[in-house]
């Protein structure tokens, strides 16, 4: 026999109704209140959607009390120490990961998109030098819209893989000329032989008048980054591009609206604002003051790259990535950086000191990340840069998924009014201060 099926009771000024209690494969049962307003009249109110599943995926599933992240049923850890980006790429759009020659075609594949259409460097030369690099990531990647007419039609699936692809290719060439404009640096052409991460730090610090030199150590820890921040379940920017594309959307416009999600320093930011926060505490002898800062409950500092709002256990990422950023540290010999100096005293003293034990502010990957983008010489206005285009390969396929849902709907959330009721309009001549 098969089970009963699961059904949490509401009752409502007398009124009793079952309400269906759906399983996933992992994670809290959730309850189903699709018909909650038709049998009660009534809305849920759930600020932040704290406590509500906005959609089901197979992608991604975080454990955020042990500290598990898994990628398709993959744990991040196995997935960071035993491939390359690409192949985590093909895995979040697929579902599995590929056989050899599945994984050689789809290289290729994408490799056919790295450049990009010559018009666009000239769309570059809008912004003002000074622009963020993500205001240019915004418009750069939304204006994908206007070039590649023949991947927007989001009811074929070889045009949506087409935009899959170009957007995965893409973001590289978009982040590095995006870094370039800034210094007045002439932009680069991707080099195919290139890995992915290689082929990144190439167009980002390499020169025409020079060979630059792939340092496989730095290419390994950014390829790693990107792992790490390639998907990371419904999160702001993520549920940005799937309401976005529950409109209809094109996907360039969707991804475009999730680098805008994630350029909010609550979201994206935060390793960015790890740096801010060792240039506020300046010395190695001033640490024993700023924790006793954040111990205090009344002081409103906060030590960044620290805990994390899902994860109450350590973050399974900062596991694989504090091995890979002290590497890098030894193999670029840094020796005299203060800030960088600070950083590792304050991880040292965070993963001894009780308190932090206690409360599990384990250094997160946000701390880890920072310190080894600052060690390769990338400017923090560019973290957040290299946050979007490890992610977007996660948007695309959650934006993939939702668009094959057959019950996908319109995202429309509904709201708790608390202004005026109805009232009587008045006369301009009649009106008086209130």
């Amino acid at each position: 026999m098969s089970p009963q099926p699961k059904t949490a009771q509401f009752t409502f000024q007398g009124k009793v109704i079952d309400l269906p209690v759906l399983s996933g494969t992992e994670g809290p049962d959730v309850v189903d209140i699709s018909s909650l307003y038709k049998e009660t009249g009534l809305f849920t109110y759930d600020p932040g959607f704290m406590a509500t599943a906005s959609c089901a995926s197979a992608i991604t599933f975080i454990d955020g009390e042990k500290g598990r992240l898994l990628y398709r049923g993959y744990s991040i850890a196995a997935l960071a120490r035993n491939c390359d980006f690409l192949e985590v790429a093909y895995l979040l759009l697929y579902g599995e990961l590929p056989i050899s020659e599945q994984r050689q075609t789809f290289v290729k594949q994408i490799n056919q998109h790295t450049l990009l259409h010559e018009q666009m460097s000239s769309f570059y030369e809008g912004f003002r030098r000074d622009a963020h690099p993500m205001a240019v990531m915004v418009g750069v990647v939304g204006a994908l819209s206007a070039f590649y007419h023949d991947s927007l039609d989001i009811h074929d699936p070889q045009q949506r893989e087409l935009a899959s692809f170009r957007l995965i290719a893409k973001m590289p060439t978009f982040a590095a000329m995006a870094y370039k404009y800034s210094l007045g640096q002439p932009f680069l052409y991707p080099k195919n032989h290139l890995c992915y991460s290689g082929n990144l730090l190439r167009m980002m610090f390499g020169l025409p008048t020079e060979e630059y030199k792939i340092n496989p150590v730095l290419v390994k820890a950014m390829d790693l980054i990107l792992i790490l921040h390639a998907d990371h379940e419904q999160n702001a920017s993520t549920s940005t591009v799937r309401l976005a594309g529950s409109s209809g959307a094109n996907p360039f416009a969707c991804i475009a609206s999730g680098i805008a999600a994630l350029w909010g320093p609550a979201h994206g930011g935060a390793n960015e604002a790890v740096l801010n926060m060792l240039r506020q505490i300046g010395d190695k002898q001033h640490i024993p003051e700023f924790i006793k800062r954040a111990k205090d409950k009344d002081d409103p500092f906060r030590l960044m790259g620290f805990g994390h709002r899902v994860y109450k256990n350590y973050d399974p990422r900062a596991v694989v990535i504090r091995e890979s950023c002290h590497e890098v540290l030894s193999e670029l010999g840094i020796k005299n950086d203060p800030l960088l100096d600070l950083a590792m005293e304050l991880e040292r003293i965070a993963l001894q000191d009780d308190y932090f034990i206690e409360k599990k502010l384990y250094p997160n990957v946000d701390f880890y990340s920072g310190i080894i983008f600052r060690a390769m010489g990338i400017p923090a206005s560019m973290f957040t840069v290299l946050f979007a285009l490890a992610r977007s390969v996660g948007w695309v396929a959650q934006w993939q998924e939702m668009i094959a849902d057959p019950t996908q709907k319109i995202g429309r959330p509904r709201q708790l009014y608390q202004g005026y009721a109805e009232r009587a309009f008045v006369p301009v001549e009649q009106r008086t201060v209130k």
